[in-house]
């Protein structure tokens, strides 16, 4: 065994041998031989749609006895919840912030797009409803806010599914972007597969209470197992202060039910025994996807991620020499991210290789194979045979993971690793705390 000790003493040498998930699992994939005392670090980490992501801000809004108290506030016209400290007569407020909170007056605009702003250093307004009905507003931006934090109520998942419809029709829902189509017409699909944290660390024996990561680009930690966590499926609750974020690894993404929050987080593995070491060498086939319908969400069948991302583009390529620029372009009308213009092309930095732009697109001027699964339905050839089993194949039509922003974090914390600007924490249990 190597202890979390020793392996920081390397890496304060620099001499800790650091690898990315990627590079690992192609390592096991060329068949190399790989031990324990052949690498230290495995950076992992996913990007993903995270609905359990919150932020907690402390804004200074008027001088102190201006105002009581806040009995409601709205940061670019986003519902945030004052308190628990009332702040009496301080001219602060403190609020809570929900990451799917939805503006009043804009479908389009939510927490998460909010979060983005803030940590880019957009002006925000502030807007503060007092107990006695009088309305304070003023403009923000990230240095004027004294406090900022980033926390999760749950957040990387072991593994998610994907979803179907398997009705006729179009079905809203925050896992399309333009209606899901059934019957069995397209899946929307979720996770990063084999370089998820909890993916190469299932038992979690290095990941816990205290365990230093990073949470969209900014040295966080682990607060514990998130809600709807088991042992089968685990997920974690994590914070990070806002101020030294990437927006690029965040940010807000409309689906046909509204807007949603993108969050990213990165885990560091350290390889301290053969056990360790046994995990980390799962495979995106091996991370299994079970497939539900998206209306009772209760999954009927099972695939795996290599069908998602073996043999797959992780980005999404624009050829802007077949844009037609039509009047009306349903891929700047619809992209969850507002990456696209027809006009500028693609912001790679606000892009999330969802894939929604791919079929929209009558001009085919958007490529990338975003995969297919298959699976086996119950058809009857009339009302009184017996069901027999069908083989069909569903093309994948949204992404909610970003395995190419995931993929980019994990080389920034190999990198912050590899500069010593980045060391291993032990996990505490909760008994400990």
């Amino acid at each position: 065994m190597k202890s979390l000790e020793e392996i920081n003493e390397k890496i304060s040498r620099r001499e800790a041998v650091v690898l990315t998930a990627e590079e690992f699992k192609q390592m096991i994939r060329d068949g190399e031989t790989v031990t324990s005392e052949s690498v230290d670090v495995v950076t992992t980490a996913t990007c993903a749609i995270m609905s359990g992501t919150a932020a907690i801000l402390s804004i200074p809004v008027a001088e102190r006895d201006e105002f009581e108290r806040a009995e409601w506030v709205w940061l670019n016209g986003v519902p945030a919840y004052p308190g628990p400290c009332p702040n009496e007569r301080l001219g602060i407020v403190d609020v809570i912030v929900y990451g799917t909170t939805h503006a009043a007056t804009n479908r389009e605009y939510g927490g998460g797009n909010l979060f983005r702003e803030i940590v880019e250093g957009k002006e925000i307004e502030v807007r503060v409803k007092t107990n006695d009905n009088r309305i304070i507003e003023r403009s923000v931006r990230k240095d004027d806010i004294e406090f900022a934090r980033i926390i999760t109520t749950r957040s990387t998942f072991k593994n998610y599914m994907g979803f179907v419809n398997t009705k006729e029709g179009e079905i809203e829902t925050i896992f399309s972007v333009t209606k899901l189509k059934g019957p069995y017409k397209e899946v929307s699909v979720s996770g990063c597969g084999a370089i998820n944290p909890l993916e190469n660390d299932p038992q979690l024996r290095t990941i816990g209470v205290g365990t230093r990561i990073l949470v969209n680009g900014a040295i966080g930690y682990v607060m514990g197992e998130g809600t709807r966590s088991s042992t089968e499926k685990p997920n974690l609750s994590v914070f990070a202060d806002m101020y030294e974020m990437d927006g690029e690894f965040m940010g807000g993404f409309i689906t046909s039910k509204g807007p949603e929050c993108i969050t990213s987080i990165a885990v560091p593995i350290p390889v301290i025994d053969e056990g360790i070491l046994a995990g980390l060498k799962i495979l995106d086939g091996d991370v299994k996807m079970p497939i539900a319908d998206v209306s009772k969400r209760v999954p009927f069948t099972t695939s795996n991620y290599a069908k998602v991302w073996h043999e797959t583009d992780r980005e999404i390529y624009f050829d802007a020499e077949k844009c037609t620029h039509h009047e009306v372009c349903n891929v700047e009308r619809y992209c969850p991210t507002k990456a696209f213009s027809s006009l500028r092309g693609i912001d790679e930095d606000r892009c999330f290789n969802c894939c929604t732009c791919v079929p929209l697109c009558p001009a085919d001027a958007f490529t990338g194979n975003c995969g297919k699964i298959e699976i086996e339905i119950s058809e009857a050839s009339d009302p009184i045979s017996i069901a027999r089993p069908v083989s069909i194949s569903i093309p994948i039509t949204l992404r909610q993971s970003n395995r190419k922003k995931a993929n980019q974090l994990t080389e920034k914390l190999k990198k912050l690793i590899e500069e010593k600007e980045f060391f291993l924490t032990s996990p505490h249990s909760p008994e400990d705390c």
